[in-house]
């Protein structure tokens, strides 16, 4: 049963338009110099093709380290030339099948285009920059507290756990034991959390605990806990470096969401199907109930792009706001 009051651990990054197949991060600007990789029966592969593919296909790559990544592009390359140079040959492309494709293909391709001319552009170092300052800075302002619980039914049950930890036994043995949240998996740990995280009555009883110190049972609607105060600190966030092509997709998928609405907003798009209609305007709402949870995570301070950190055993506790 959960008890925690929802900071989503996932930024505005989380596919907010369903854009999934843009590329974001891997995006780079055109070769200086660009050299000529392979050649497929006279046709020239350059860098710029390596790069492009690479912005394609980066998902299905299997989990190559970055300097073995352009040679299987180039081999993926050198595939989809060879097989298209007999698709000619064999006069595919005189197809209907192929003339459908093209044309859904064509539409990617502007799409992408005007992705990397109009949209990424707007995302400037010194954008990304302050979006990392602010948050940085409410970090640095919430202590956060690392603590361990053993949630159960009754107050003698927990009374009971007292006792046997009096005796010397491990906190961890006995959540894994007795506990009966999802944090039992993890020896009762909680992660880091900050105080409006919680309800008011688990909040109020961890954070009034020293370091190292052990409640009395404290009751909430989700039964009785036994709490363990493990860690206190202030919020600090990582450095700027590290975080920084996190920061440009959180902003960079904002920047599709605004580009996408004046779009629609100017556009005429119509759904025809009775069925796909009441499906898309099912999803048109859940849609919309997302990126309202997202925004009001970012404005209360949820800042997981750029303070990454494990959540030990919150995973079953959180509950949707």
């Amino acid at each position: 049963m959960s008890f925690s009051r929802t900071i989503l651990k996932t930024s505005v990054a989380a596919a907010i338009f369903g854009l999934a197949a843009m590329p974001l991060a891997v995006a780079q600007d055109a070769p200086k110099e660009d050299k000529v990789v392979a050649i497929v029966n006279g046709h020239e592969i350059k860098v710029s093709e390596v790069q492009m593919a690479t912005d394609d296909i980066i998902g299905q790559l299997p989990d190559l380290p970055p300097k073995l990544r352009f040679p299987f592009v180039v081999e993926y390359l050198i595939e989809r030339h060879l097989l298209a140079q007999y698709a000619v040959k064999e006069g595919i492309a005189d197809t209907e099948e192929y003339k459908r494709r093209l044309a859904l293909y064509q539409a990617k391709a502007l799409r992408d285009a005007y992705f990397f001319q109009k949209i990424r552009p707007q995302v400037t170092e010194e954008e990304m920059k302050a979006a990392y300052d602010e948050e940085a800075a409410k970090l640095q302002q919430t202590e956060r507290v690392r603590a361990r619980h053993i949630l159960v039914g009754t107050q003698q049950e927990a009374k009971d756990i007292l006792a046997r930890l009096a005796k010397g036994e491990k906190f961890e043995d006995l959540a894994k034991q007795f506990s009966l949240d999802g944090s039992k998996d993890y020896g009762g740990d909680l992660g880091y959390f900050t105080q409006p995280e919680m309800v008011p009555e688990f909040s109020k009883a961890t954070f009034a605990l020293k370091v190292g110190e052990t409640s009395n049972p404290v009751k909430t609607d989700f039964g009785w806990h036994v709490i363990r105060l493990d860690d206190r600190k202030q919020g600090a966030a990582q450095p700027y470096d590290q975080v920084k092509s996190a920061i440009r997709n959180v902003l960079l998928r904002k920047k599709v969401g605004e580009t996408m609405a004046s779009i629609r907003g100017a556009s005429k798009v119509e759904i025809v199907d009775e069925d796909l209609k009441k499906y898309a305007e099912d999803a048109a709402k859940a849609a919309k109930a997302f990126q309202e949870k997202q925004q009001k995570t970012l404005e209360t301070g949820g800042a997981a792009e750029v303070i990454p950190e494990s959540t030990g055993g919150k995973g079953d506790l959180q509950i949707q706001q």
